[in-house]
């Protein structure tokens, strides 16, 4: 018995090592802004719905880009949305840019984003398409880092990694934490063991209309909950190449109470869950905590036990501090480092309860998730 959890921190070890080397030796699509003359008429497709955090200061930095030619659709179900007067303040403020706010009274499936998408997609005049969450700001260079890429024509998308900008709450601050001590570094490291990105992340994702139309346009997503896992899944399987761009976002966190984002793991979870099955089971073996400390509650007088947990508290730490450093340019504090071990017993229990339902909750709404389908309850 006390040999299964041995072997669980062991493995979680080895798992910690390799994140840890992927950190370090991470690199994205170095661009030379000074030698990139790849810069073709570009339309950002932004589907809102509601106030997000730091809302106005997001849409606003897709305003302010330096690049030569781009438009900015925005798309709402509701004509009463409360995100409304902050766009009617952007056009307004920007009347040089093209901006157009577009009402999307159709529900064209499940996941009410892609059914805004697909109608706001008609008003698009570009070949080249970006698509972001509602709660990311981009640096001004944005457009030109991530576009470059898509001059190679095997180069079917680009997607970019992301630093959370938590809010004071702690769930707010346990969500963040998990982001740059396990959601990016799980990537980057399934992008080293599948060679190369087979999915594409919301932060950003930056394609050709020749692309889209490879994969049958947006309708076929308007019923997935991960609808960029499988835009990026479906242009990889088209023949493309996905690549990170040589940026990084800032994604802004809601005040979540506890139970707000023990609700949001639980979607997360459960998203993942049905999008890669064998690699959501998989996670267990990596949560070396939860094993070491398993091992010492069963053999608390042996030295091993006690070493491994050692090992692990350090592995951890190196992998969160390597992220933030060598990954996502995190300059700011680390006041939540006292958080992480309790994020890693929490994040057993979401993987846990993953596998007790199918019920997720996304923008008040309660969803069931069948193939990773969503079907209203």
């Amino acid at each position: 018995m006390p040999l299964i959890p041995i072997l669980g921190t062991v493995f979680g070890i080895g798992y910690w090592l390799f994140a840890l080397r992927c950190a370090i030796s991470f690199r994205s699509q170095s661009i030379d802004l000074r030698k990139a003359n790849f810069k073709p008429p570009v339309s950002i497709l932004k589907p809102l719905c509601g106030m997000d955090p730091h809302a106005y200061q997001s849409l606003r930095s897709h305003c302010v880009q330096v690049y030569p030619e781009f438009e900015i659709i925005f798309g709402v179900a509701d004509s009463n949305d409360d995100i409304i007067p902050a766009v009617r303040k952007l056009i307004a403020e920007f009347p040089q840019i093209p901006i157009t706010l577009v009402h999307c009274p159709q529900r064209l499936g499940s996941n009410l984003k892609v059914s805004n998408l697909i109608q706001m997609l008609p008003s698009a005049k570009h070949e080249f398409l970006v698509i972001n969450d509602s709660d990311i700001e981009v640096p001004k260079d944005y457009l030109r880092r991530i576009i470059a890429p898509l001059e190679n024509s095997t180069v079917g998308l680009v997607t970019c990694l992301f630093r959370a900008v938590a809010g004071c709450s702690l769930g707010s601050r346990l969500e963040g934490l998990g982001i740059s001590s396990d959601f990016v570094p799980g990537v980057l490291s399934a992008r080293r063991m599948e060679g190369g990105i087979r999915f594409a992340l919301g932060s950003t994702l930056a394609f050709s209309r020749q692309a889209l139309e490879k994969i049958g346009g947006l309708t076929p997503l308007a019923d997935f909950l991960a609808d960029d896992y499988q835009l990026g899944y479906r242009i990889y399987q088209a023949g493309f190449r996905i690549e990170f761009a040589d940026c990084i976002v800032d994604h802004y966190l809601p005040e979540y109470s506890f139970g707000a984002f023990i609700q949001h793991q639980l979607r997360w979870a459960r998203t993942v869950r049905a999008s890669r099955p064998a690699g959501y089971a998989g996670l267990v073996f990596s949560m070396v905590l939860p094993w070491s400390l398993l091992a010492i509650f069963l053999m608390p007088t042996a030295i091993l036990p006690w070493v491994l947990f050692a090992l692990a508290m350090l592995l951890r730490y190196a992998v969160w501090f390597a992220t933030r450093a060598y990954v996502l340019r995190d300059a700011r504090g680390t006041q939540e480092a006292w958080l992480l071990p309790i994020r890693d017993l929490i994040s057993l229990a979401v993987w846990f309860l993953s596998y007790m339902g199918r019920k997720v909750v996304w923008r008040g709404k309660r969803f069931e998730l069948l193939k990773g389908k969503l079907r209203e309850v």
